[in-house]
């Protein structure tokens, strides 16, 4: 077995620090004798392992260094993570809806009920964008509908950094005979929750929506992978 170029190992540890969080989104690398001093590797193997990452789209160069949005190609490259996602989102939601069950106000309800209307309209249409922005409005309504600072910044957060991801997932998702249908009464589900007062309900069928995507996504990474050559 032919070893590993060293450029190579140096941009699999850049990468690990992203996925782990020690590098983030729009953060600066350190300067390149620090990262190199870090990594305890010679300057030119770092600067080919830093062009390695900026081929694959996950470096963005730039004044001061820098990297782009790396979830895209890292959700792709590790399906472990993919459903890491999803399992976060699944105690994230499921929490902020039981939050917003108890907490919401009368304007936090209705603006719940007018993104729900909006969502309806959406999949009433064949714009798949349009799709993903009134779901993302769901559910991120729903999290400031918690009145919990943190809850609702998470959300933000990791609704905008994965939007692409969650459009290719409801694209899959819409390969599903009924799931559309299905996508609409879970997410009614949790606004009847809502409207109720129904903290236990609301977390629980909001828990019950992701895992429905988890389930269906991960059946069919599957069978993708049962019919890669």
């Amino acid at each position: 077995m032919t070893a590993p170029r060293l450029a190579d190992v140096v941009a699999r540890e850049i990468e690990q620090r992203m996925l782990e969080g020690g590098l983030k989104p729009g953060d600066r690398l350190p300067s390149e004798r620090e990262l190199s001093a870090q990594l305890g590797v010679s300057r030119a193997s770092l600067r080919e392992a830093i062009q390695k990452l900026i081929a694959r789209g996950l470096l963005e160069s730039r004044q001061g260094g820098g990297f782009a949005n790396p979830w895209e190609e890292i959700l792709r490259d590790h399906p472990a993570v993919h459903d890491d996602m999803l399992e976060f989102r699944h105690m994230l939601e499921g929490r902020a809806a039981e939050c917003a069950a108890r907490r919401a106000t009368v304007a936090d309800r209705e603006r719940v009920w007018q993104s729900l209307a909006q969502l309806e309209e959406a999949f009433a249409g064949i714009d798949l964008d349009a799709q993903v922005d009134t779901d993302l409005a769901f559910h991120q309504a729903i999290a400031e509908a918690s009145h919990n600072v943190i809850v609702g910044h998470l959300t933000a957060s990791l609704l905008r950094l994965l939007r692409d991801n969650l459009r290719r997932n409801l694209s899959e998702l819409m390969q599903v005979p009924a799931a559309k249908e299905q996508l609409l009464d879970q997410h009614r589900a949790v606004w009847r929750a809502i409207e109720q007062g129904n903290a236990e309900q609301a977390r629980e069928v909001a828990a019950d929506h992701i895992g429905f995507v988890r389930q269906n996504l991960s059946r069919m990474l599957r069978s993708d992978a049962r019919h890669k050559p």
